[in-house]
């Protein structure tokens, strides 16, 4: 996680407020998952969704998103886990849909292995988002021009084909951010290299669905 000054500015940057429905795709340990359980309030609802791509790692990360929903005060968080592409089918219209760190993986062999292209998992947040409301991808900075090629072996991707795959869906580019950026990261190295682990470059894109 960030510190709270970047925590405060990204949750500003993808318009989670009170009462919104926010659907935290593929949560991790679930801390993004808590944060958006304090902000929306009783009146919102956190989906926290675990793709069933990931659902048999040893960490049983959907067991560990139920065991985050039933912790006392977290009455608004629902842990669900499907395929990729069937989010649509087993979660509610959301205000919100937040990426962290995980849109590379749709060009990886994993993710792809039940039929979750980047282009299909683009249509389906398209039908799931309410009209106006946000797809939000942080991720780690590939070299510019290097397209979607080091997502499987450096877990990056090129910023510019990330917006391309997401406005073919229908979305529309609303804001971008350089909080994260770091310009001394070679671009050329994994994410989980010592050298740079926790220290990507990392872009932020807020699109809309008109």
């Amino acid at each position: 996680m960030y510190d709270q000054s970047k925590l405060s500015e990204l949750i500003r940057f993808a318009r989670i407020d009170a009462g919104a429905t926010v659907i935290d795709v593929y949560p991790g340990a679930g801390d993004w998952t808590r944060l958006f359980s304090d902000v929306v309030g009783s009146e919102g609802r956190v989906i926290s969704f675990v793709p069933a791509e990931v659902a048999h790692f040893k960490n049983d990360p959907v067991g560990l998103m139920r065991t985050i929903a039933q912790e006392p005060g977290r009455e608004n968080v629902e842990a669900v886990s499907a395929d990729l592409v069937a989010m649509p089918e087993i979660t509610q219209p959301a205000d919100v849909l937040w990426l962290h760190l995980f849109y590379h993986d749709l060009h990886t062999a994993l993710m792809q292995a039940r039929g979750a292209t980047a282009a299909n998992f683009n249509r389906a947040v398209y039908e799931r988002l309410k009209p106006g409301g946000f797809y939000v991808i942080v991720d780690h900075a590939a070299a510019a021009g290097a397209g979607t090629g080091d997502a499987q072996s450096l877990h990056r991707i090129d910023p510019a084909s990330v917006r391309e795959e997401v406005e073919a869906a229908g979305f529309v580019l609303d804001a971008e951010s350089t909080l994260l950026a770091n310009r001394n990261d070679p671009h050329a190295i994994k994410v989980f290299d010592p050298l740079i682990k926790g220290e990507t470059d990392r872009f932020a894109y807020r699109f809309v669905k008109p």
